[in-house]
């Protein structure tokens, strides 16, 4: 069984290593990629791997949180994610990571005891029965759980963008469309939304004076709102962020990676506000 394996993380030598030693000892599908938002998401996409190895190195908070966005990937996949470190980034990594589960093996890397455990992997493939290997330990973050899944907005006057961005995002959130800032209105007197995609030029009542009439309603002053803009009206949005003070903007049409990760990053700042 010729498993496939996404190698990722700070520390390049170690992923590098691991790429061409699997890859000459063992004949595996190895996939690189740099500890990048927009790129691991795409490639967990596209790749859909079996084992994801990360490779740690001085690590930050900011660092360990990049890897989060793998996470309703690894859940829907029955992925194995093997964490490569050291004790000081693997205390990091307990800490900051949304990650559901993880394996941790030190450095330096026991390739015995790497391919030990991918025999493992390969055989849980086959036969569906769980197995443990001594040389790792095990990490289960409890506070991690299932969440809900979270409620986004999408207000848009064009039909076509509205079902594209749904499209994207409903995998990984609920997603409402509506054309109109009225109708946005409505939908926010009736139900809670955790982020508001919004469009920046709609007729009758335009992207900024939404933002501003949510921002003067005490229920949804703190919902965090991105615009979706045009390319021509990207120099108004940028002036607007500095008067309005939205989460940011996003150029049409967006990848669903670009999307996602703004989203990502939105609902933590929103977070870690709410706890400071």
């Amino acid at each position: 069984m010729n498993v496939k394996v996404l190698v990722t993380g700070k520390n390049r030598k170690i992923a590098q290593d691991i790429c061409e030693h699997l890859q000459s000892d063992r004949g595996y599908m190895t996939v690189k990629c740099d500890a990048n938002k927009n790129a691991l998401f795409d490639l967990m996409l596209s790749e859909l791997p079996k084992v994801v190895i990360i490779c740690l190195g001085d690590e930050t908070a900011d660092s360990i949180k990049v890897y989060n966005v793998m996470k309703e990937a690894l859940r829907r996949g029955n992925i194995t994610t093997i964490v490569i470190t050291d004790e000081t980034d693997e205390k990091l990594f307990m800490k900051y990571t949304e990650l559901e589960r993880a394996l941790f093996l030190s450095r330096p890397v026991s390739l015995f005891a790497l391919y030990e455990k991918l025999n493992e992997i390969e055989e849980k493939l086959e036969t569906e029965k769980e197995q443990t290997g001594s040389a790792f330990r095990e990490f289960v973050n409890e506070n991690a759980g299932t969440p809900a899944r979270r409620q986004i907005l999408v207000v848009d006057d064009d039909t076509e963008q509205l079902y594209h961005i749904k499209e994207q995002l409903e995998e990984f959130y609920d997603v409402t469309c509506v054309k109109t800032g009225e109708a946005a209105f409505r939908f926010l007197a009736k139900k809670k939304c955790d982020l508001i995609l919004l469009d920046y030029i709609m007729p009758v009542i335009d992207g900024p004076e939404v933002l501003r009439r949510i921002r003067e309603t005490k229920e949804w002053a703190d919902v965090p709102i991105i615009f979706l803009t045009g390319v021509s009206e990207k120099k108004k949005v940028i002036k607007a962020l500095t008067e309005l003070r939205p989460q940011g903007y996003l150029v049409k049409p967006s990848k669903k990676s670009e999307i996602v990760s703004k989203i990502i990053d939105a609902l933590e700042e929103k977070e870690n506000g709410d706890r400071s």
